[in-house]
């Protein structure tokens, strides 16, 4: 059966070609090296991350629990799109089946709006260690943390769910090529037939919802941290409290920037090269960010990573 599936009819062959970087030619193992690299880092430190916030006693605390649970779902996200977008590079394994593609997509959702509801439990967390410091035992309590983490999982996956079968209640025909490297809402959303604005507007309010109302109350929390820290006599005092949100501002900045960008636009807006590089960003980059970003530059989590390998290195010994 050819790749090219331009002229299949829709109920001939349930299944689509992602053609992602087909265009690039041999560039593609350049691509390769550099995308498989980049993977291999994100993945080791987000899972060292989870094993050290895990083992050391230090770092049971809420900010860390939440830290450990978003390197996690980042780790889920990726395991869900870059091996299959690296066997379509080495391998040209473009075809993928029509269940395959809607599982991919609802897994790849159901992990993106997780990411954002972590990130806004996270901004909270923040908000709780600046703005009542006293306090902050007693409400980041071991059973509120777990419940904040439940209902961002639970949240995340009906999201996704949700977004899955509105795409996919579709008739798809005429082509079968998805002009991306995975099964991503917007390009597979340009392939179905007919009328698709009830389609597209179910999925710009569900983006709005995961997007706009996290970001709000990260916004809201964020802005009292703000009004806390001005009131802050000092100058190194203020600086000393804002490098606790640093991190994880720069985060929420490129999570939401790409994510808003990939997701709240009409589909006369999508562009191949243009969405790819982001999605390239968003897929690739940005999980990489929260262990380098977030968590190397902690000096707490620096401490425990030193303790794990001089631990490790003396017991070879």
């Amino acid at each position: 059966m050819s790749l090219r599936m331009g002229q299949t009819n829709a109920t001939s062959w349930r299944g689509f070609i992602l053609l992602g970087f087909s265009n690039f030619g041999e560039l593609q193992l350049l691509f390769f090296a550099l995308f498989l690299s980049l993977y291999l880092v994100t993945l080791t430190s987000n899972i060292f991350i989870i094993i050290v916030i895990r083992l050391d006693s230090h770092l049971h605390m809420p900010m860390y629990l939440f830290l450990s649970f978003l390197s996690f779902s980042e780790t889920c996200y990726t395991l869900g799109i870059i091996p299959r977008m690296l066997s379509g590079l080495v391998l040209g394994d473009q075809a993928i089946s029509y269940l395959g593609c809607a599982a991919q997509m609802f897994f790849s959702a159901s992990w993106a709006c997780t990411n954002c509801f972590l990130l806004a439990v996270m901004g909270y967390d923040r908000y709780v260690a600046i703005c009542a410091p006293l306090h902050y035992a007693s409400h980041m309590s071991p059973i509120l943390c777990a419940q904040l983490i439940g209902i961002s999982f639970l949240s995340g996956y009906l999201f996704g769910l949700g977004m899955t079968l509105i795409i996919f209640h579709l008739q798809f025909c005429s082509s079968h090529e998805i002009q991306h490297f995975f099964c991503d809402t917007p390009p597979v959303l340009s392939l179905a037939c007919g009328d698709t604005g009830l389609s597209e507007m179910g999925i710009l309010i569900l983006s709005l919802l995961v997007l706009l109302v996290s970001f709000f109350f990260i916004t809201i929390s964020y802005a009292f941290i703000l009004a806390a820290i001005l009131r802050i006599p000092s100058t190194e005092g203020k600086k000393k409290t804002f490098s606790t949100c640093a991190s994880h501002l720069t985060v929420v900045i490129v999570h939401y920037g790409c994510a808003s960008f990939m997701y709240l636009r009409p589909k006369a807006n999508y562009s191949l090269e243009r969405d790819q590089l982001i999605a390239v960003t968003y897929t690739v980059v940005t999980p990489l960010l929260n262990p380098i970003v977030y968590s190397l530059r902690n000096r707490a989590v620096q401490t425990a990573l030193r303790k794990a390998f001089q631990g490790r290195f003396l017991s070879k010994e």
